[in-house]
C-alpha cells in the first residue's frame, strides 16, 4: 500500500513544520497533536512493511532520470517499523518529561523521523542524498535544542560538523555516479564501470563511518550527549547513528564486490567495537557510557556488513535500537528526578526509583549479551559470519563483546550498589524533580519487553523475509560459548568493578581530529582568504587607473577616427545638398541643362581639338 507509506512520511513533515515554526502560538495543542501524528506514522509505517509498499517516480535530465522511488524491501521492512515505534515511544515519555518548548520539539522531531524514513526507504542516491541532509539539520537543531545554553550549542554544532565532514562520501558517490556514466539506484553501484566503482564505495564508507560514529568519527557523539534526553534517546538508537549502519547494510553488495571495502568496513566496525568499549569502561557520566557503547554496539553493524552477514547486521541494528533507547530513557528520567548523571550522584539510585532501576537492568544485561536477550543472538549472527570470513575479526569480535559484558555489568553495580551519600551530588547539572512520572515509565516498559527478544525477528524461525538473505547459520556451541563469556565477565565485574582510566577523555580523539584536520584546514581558509583580499584590494586599486585609461581612449577615439568620420560625413552632405538643386521636377529645367551641357560639351570639344 503506498499510501501508507506516503502517509508515514507526508504526515509527520507537514505536522512537523507547521508545529516547528508556529511558536508559542501551538503551544497547548503540539503535545496531543504531535502524539496523535507519531501513532498514525507509526502504524502507518507498519502496514507498509507488512504489504512491502512501495512509490515509484522520477524525473529526466541531462545527468540521466533522477529516480525518487520509494521501497519497502526485507532490510526496510524490519527498520522501518522499528524507527516509527520508537519515535513514537520517545515522544510519549518526552510528554512526561515536559520538554519545552514543546511545539518546536516536537516539530523537530516529526521533522527528523519523516527524514528517517525517506532514508530508510530510498533507492536511490538523489532521494536519499535529500534525505540524508534534512536528517543532519534537524537533528543540529535538536541537539543544540536549548539554544540559551553555549555547550548545548556547541555540542550539536560538533555533531553537526564531523557529520557533514562524512557526508560529503554520498556527494562523492554521486559524483562517481555521473562520471561512470551509472545508474542512480543503490543497488546498480556495484555495476559502476572501471574505478569510479571504488571511488563510490569510499564515499559510501565515509559517510557510512560518520554517521554510525565509528574510528575515526566517534567523539562527535560525546559532545552530541548535550542533547535533551529523548533526543539522544531517538537518535543514538533507532534514528541517526543507526542510519550510518543501514547504510553500509544496504550498499553490501557494493562493499564486496570491490575487494577492498567490505574487509576494510569489517576491520573499522570491529575496531570500534574494541576501542569504544574502552572508553565505555572508563567513563563517569552515565550518558557517556550510554554514547561510547552506541558507537561500539553499532560497530558491530558495521562488521556485519563488511562480512556480509544481512541478517546478523540487521538483527544487530533492531535489537541495539531497543535496547539502547531504553537505557537513555532511564538515563533521562533519573536526569530529570536528580538532575545530575554522574555515577557519584547515581550509585544505589534504583533502590530509589525500583521499577526504572528493574527496567535499566533489564536494558543492560541485553546490552551485555546474556541470553536470551535480543543482543545475544543478533551479536552471535554477525560473529559466526566474520569466524567465516578471517578467524582474528571473529577473535576481536569476542573481545568486543567482552567489553560489551564489562561495561553493562558496571551499569547495573553502579545502579544498584549504594555508597556514601549520592544525594550530594545532585542537581549539578540542573534542577531534579525528584519524580519520574508514571507515563514515562510506559515507553520503557514498552522498549524492556523488545529489547528482551526483538532480535529475534532476524531468525529464520519468525522472520521468512530476513531467512532467505542470510547465508550464515549460528551454531549452538557458538551461542553457548558467546553467552558463557558473557556471564563470566558479568559476573567478575560484578564482583569487582574495574576501576579504568585510560579511555576517560576518549583518547584524545577530539583533539587530534582539530589538530590534524580542523587547525589546517583552518589556517589553509585563512591564508586563501587573505590572498582573496588581496585580489580584491588589488582590483579596487586598479579602478581609478582603469577609468583614466578609459577616458584617454574615449578623447582619443573622438579627436581621430572619429573626427574624420564626421568630417567626411559632413562633406557627403553637403554634396548632396548641392546634388539635390537641380533637380527641381520642372521639364523646362531639365531641357535648358541638357542644352547648357551639350553647349558646354561642344565648346570643350572645339577647345580641345
Amino acid at each position: 500500500m503506498s499510501a501508507a507509506l506516503i502517509t508515514a512520511i507526508i504526515l509527520p513533515a507537514l505536522v512537523g513544520a507547521a508545529l516547528a515554526t508556529a511558536g508559542r502560538f501551538a503551544e497547548r495543542i503540539a503535545v496531543p497533536v504531535s502524539l496523535a501524528t507519531a501513532a498514525v506514522m507509526a502504524i502507518a509505517a507498519t502496514i507498509a512493511a507488512i504489504t512491502g509498499a512501495e512509490v515509484t517516480g522520477g524525473v529526466p535530465t541531462m545527468l540521466g532520470a533522477f529516480g525518487s522511488d520509494l521501497r519497502v524491501d526485507a532490510l526496510a521492512a524490519v527498520v522501518l517499523p522499528t524507527v516509527a515505534w520508537i519515535g513514537f515511544l520517545v515522544l510519549v515519555f518526552a510528554t512526561a518529561d515536559r520538554t519545552r518548548p514543546a511545539a518546536r520539539f516536537h516539530g523537530l522531531m516529526l521533522l527528523f523521523l519523516a527524514a528517517v524514513v525517506v532514508t530508510v526507504t530510498a533507492t536511490g542516491l538523489p532521494l536519499l542524498l535529500a534525505a540524508w541532509e534534512v536528517m543532519g539539520a534537524t537533528s543540529y537543531a535538536l541537539i543544540g535544542f536549548h539554544w540559551q545554553d553555549r555547550n548545548r550549542v556547541a555540542g550539536g554544532f560538533t555533531a553537526f560538523t564531523v557529520t557533514r565532514a562524512g557526508d560529503l562520501g554520498i556527494y562523492l558517490a554521486a559524483g562517481a555516479v555521473v562520471a561512470g556514466g551509472g545508474a542512480w539506484s543503490l543497488t546498480a553501484l556495484q555495476s559502476l564501470p572501471g574505478p569510479w566503482v571504488h571511488v563510490a564505495a569510499a564515499g559510501l564508507l565515509a559517510a557510512g563511518f560518520g554517521k554510525a560514529a565509528q574510528l575515526p568519527f566517534s567523539f562527535w557523539i560525546s559532545r552530541a550527549m548535550e542533547g535533551p534526553s529523548a533526543v539522544s534517546a531517538l537518535l543514538h538508537s533507532a534514528a541517526m547513528v543507526a542510519m550510518g549502519g543501514y547504510l553500509l547494510l544496504r550498499v553490501e553488495p557494493l562493499l564486496n564486490v570491490t575487494g577492498w571495502a567490505g574487509p576494510t568496513a569489517a576491520w573499522v566496525g570491529v575496531t570500534t567495537a574494541i576501542v569504544l568499549g574502552v572508553i565505555a569502561l572508563s567513563q563517569r557520566d552515565l550518558k557517556q557510557v550510554l554514547a561510547a557503547s552506541t558507537a561500539s554496539q553499532l560497530g558491530f553493524v558495521v562488521l556485519a556488513a563488511g562480512v556480509g552477514s544481512f541478517s546478523g547486521g540487521t538483527a544487530q541494528l533492531v535489537a541495539h535500537a531497543a535496547t539502547k533507547a531504553l537505557l537513555f530513557l532511564t538515563a533521562g528520567a533519573w536526569l530529570t528526578a536528580t538532575g545530575t548523571k554522574q555515577f557519584t550522584g547515581l550509585r544505589g539510585i534504583a533502590a530509589r526509583w525500583p521499577a526504572v532501576g528493574v527496567l535499566a537492568t533489564v536494558g543492560a544485561l541485553s546490552l551485555a549479551g546474556l541470553p536470551p536477550l535480543s543482543l545475544w543472538y543478533a551479536k552471535d549472527v554477525v560473529l559466526a559470519a566474520a569466524l567465516e570470513e578471517q578467524p582474528w575479526l571473529y577473535a576481536a569480535g569476542l573481545a568486543g563483546a567482552a567489553l560489551a559484558a564489562a561495561y553493562s555489568a558496571r551499569i547495573i553495580a553502579l545502579l544498584w550498589r549504594r555508597a556514601g551519600t549520592p544525594e550530594a551530588s545532585w542537581d549539578d547539572e540542573e534542577h531534579g524533580t525528584r519524580r519520574v512520572p508514571r507515563l514515562a515509565v510506559v515507553p520503557m516498559v514498552v522498549l524492556a519487553v523488545a529489547a528482551a527478544g526483538l532480535a529475534l525477528l532476524g531468525t529464520p524461525l519468525l522472520h521468512p523475509m530476513i531467512a532467505p538473505l542470510s547465508g550464515t547459520a549460528v551454531s549452538w556451541p557458538e551461542l553457548a560459548a558467546s553467552a558463557a563469556i558473557a556471564v563470566v565477565v558479568v559476573l567478575l565485574t560484578l564482583w569487582r568493578t574495574p576501576t579504568v582510566r585510560i579511555g576517560m577523555h576518549w583518547f584524545g580523539l577530539e583533539r587530534t581530529a582539530v589538530a590534524v584536520i580542523a587547525t589546517p584546514t583552518l589556517r589553509l581558509a585563512a591564508v586563501l582568504a587573505r590572498l582573496d583580499d588581496r585580489y580584491g584590494a588589488a582590483v579596487d586599486r586598479s579602478g581609478p587607473a582603469l577609468e583614466q585609461t578609459a577616458r584617454a581612449v574615449r578623447a582619443l577615439d573622438e579627436r581621430g577616427p572619429a573626427a574624420v568620420t564626421g568630417w567626411i560625413g559632413s562633406a557627403i552632405a553637403v554634396l548632396g545638398r548641392l546634388a539635390r538643386r537641380p533637380q527641381t521636377g520642372q521639364v523646362h529645367h531639365y531641357y535648358i541643362g541638357a542644352t547648357v551641357t551639350v553647349a558646354a560639351a561642344a565648346v570643350l570639344l572645339l577647345v580641345v581639338r
